[in-house]
């Protein structure tokens, strides 16, 4: 049988940039093949070209062994090439049947579509509300209703950017089966992720990219992860240090029997949280998306507020009642989940994003902008936390995602927040990025201050913090200490919720 894809030559170029240069690579029939990289490497733009969402300068693409002439999403669609991205191409204001109905090529039967989609994503263990409002729902359940829409077109290539960023364990090893049922019925899955541990236990093939160029391709299986992350970034990484801490005697940042009402149908209300967190260590918040954990950011970070100004403390101050401005001005900082829109706003440059917080720091009087102040600003983030881009006049949507990151974690760092809510802080970022905004987690709170992190990535809250609280179900768990678990464990926790004491399994 010919390839199920075969790409010749590819090339494409931008102003001062060459994102793929001369690429050539073949997949085959029911083959998982993983495509590595750092962010910028050249994978994104490579899987646009694949899928038809943007064209290459030159080089050929065959399906099936037929040349593809004219290309497209729509002819993609046809062939049986169906794509998650990385950054979902939802709309925000309509339901999740009727976003994967603007996918389907049939008439729009909404109930017996959402009939399907429950039953697919039941099947695949992803599970969605096809009525739910997009805008309601978290990066990891928008991620479940792009991979059930592809699900539902039967692919025979599926290409997925990142889709098991926001999964507990227990949902990766569900989607794993998943993938290797697809793949024995002759689905071939291109297959993007920066966790090189699941991509030598899944993967057949891997193709590794840097600077657009191919480094390598391997047989990830017979690779230690060392060796992928070595061909990735052209060097070894830095191993995260994690050096011994001695916490503040008073908590910086309480949570006190908070409350909070769900807003709509479609949000989880909270039921009586307590947290407490001290200078010098890093407490993480593990959990299922749509648990919560929205809802308990937006409490935190002053986005939501609360009639009870004791049910937030920060330095044994009652701020519950404060907004995100006043908290901020009190030492509170926030990094939210969603880079592009929130984090930052793409179309401006790093000298004006970083306006977005650091305005406080003298960059403004009367009401006027002083933009050298910002420049320097943003400059000093470039230099202090390597950021890859060509100064503070750098469009934040020119960056890679991981870059971007680093830019965002680095502003508010940079203003020496005594408190730090980081969310999902290397959600699609590359293994080198990821290591580096681990440790400078780490380092802040080494510095006596103390840092919060929300994400569904287990492994990633068992590298960097101290303490663990899991939620579910709109409620947090007791404090876990992260000697005393592990990630199964802690998995279980957050599926399970009160259901599951890790404390009577035999852990120790």
């Amino acid at each position: 049988m010919p390839p199920r894809l075969e790409l010749s030559g590819i090339n494409k170029a931008y102003p001062g940039v060459i994102a793929n240069d001369n690429i050539s690579f073949s997949v085959q029939p029911g083959e998982i093949h993983a495509v590595l990289g750092e962010n910028g490497a050249g994978k994104s733009t490579l899987m646009k070209i694949i899928y038809g969402a943007i064209s290459a300068d030159s080089g050929e693409i065959r399906c099936d062994g037929k040349l593809i002439k004219e290309h497209g999403p729509a002819v993609s669609r046809g062939l049986g090439i169906e794509m998650v991205y990385q950054h979902f191409a939802l709309f925000e204001s309509i339901s999740v049947v009727e976003n994967i109905a603007l996918s389907m090529p049939d008439r729009m039967n909404l109930p017996a579509l959402s009939a399907e989609v429950r039953t697919i994503s039941k099947k695949y263990g992803l599970p969605i509300d096809p009525n739910a409002l997009v805008l309601s729902l978290s990066m990891g359940e928008r991620q479940r209703v792009e991979i059930v829409r592809c699900l539902l077109r039967n692919p025979k290539l599926l290409i997925l950017d990142e889709p098991t960023s926001v999964l507990t364990p227990q949902a990766v090893q569900i989607l794993f089966e998943t993938l290797r049922q697809l793949a024995q019925e002759g689905c071939s899955i291109l297959y993007i992720s920066h966790k090189l541990d699941e991509v030598r236990t899944l993967c057949h093939t891997a193709t590794v990219l840097r600077g657009g160029h191919v480094t390598g391709r391997v047989d990830p299986s017979a690779a230690s992860a060392s060796k992928l992350a070595r061909l990735m970034v052209g060097h070894e990484l830095e191993e995260v240090s994690r050096p011994a801490t001695q916490k503040s005697k008073k908590p910086l940042f309480e949570v006190r029997e908070l409350r909070l009402a769900a807003a709509n149908a479609m949000d989880t209300a909270l039921q009586n949280l307590n947290m407490e967190v001290f200078g010098g260590e890093i407490v993480g918040i593990a959990g299922v998306a749509g648990n919560g954990q929205n809802e308990l950011a937006a409490a935190m970070s002053g986005e939501t507020v609360n009639s009870d100004p004791d049910a937030i403390l920060l330095e044994s101050r009652p701020v519950a009642h404060l907004d995100a401005g006043q908290r901020r001005d009190l030492g509170f900082g926030f990094i939210p989940e969603e880079r592009l829109g929130r984090g930052a706003i793409p179309p401006y440059p790093l000298s004006e994003n970083a306006l977005l917080t650091a305005h406080r720091q003298g960059m403004t009087t009367l009401g006027f902008t002083k933009r050298h102040r910002a420049k320097d600003f943003a400059a000093q983030v470039i230099r202090r936390f390597r950021v890859k881009a060509n100064g503070p006049d750098s469009i934040a949507s020119g960056l890679s995602g991981g870059n971007l990151q680093k830019f965002i974690v680095g502003r508010e760092i940079h203003l020496s927040p005594k408190v730090l809510l980081v969310s999902q802080p290397t959600w699609g970022v590359d293994v080198g990025a990821a290591a580096y905004i681990r440790q400078t987690l780490i380092d802040l709170s080494r510095s006596g201050k103390a840092v919060i992190v929300i994400s569904e990535e287990v492994e990633e809250l068992f590298e960097v913090c101290d303490r663990l609280y899991v939620m579910s179900d709109g409620k947090l768990s007791q404090s876990i200490d992260r000697k005393t678990a592990n990630i199964e464990d802690i998995g279980l926790l957050m599926t399970s919720g009160a259901e599951y004491d890790y404390r009577e399994t035999n852990i120790a």
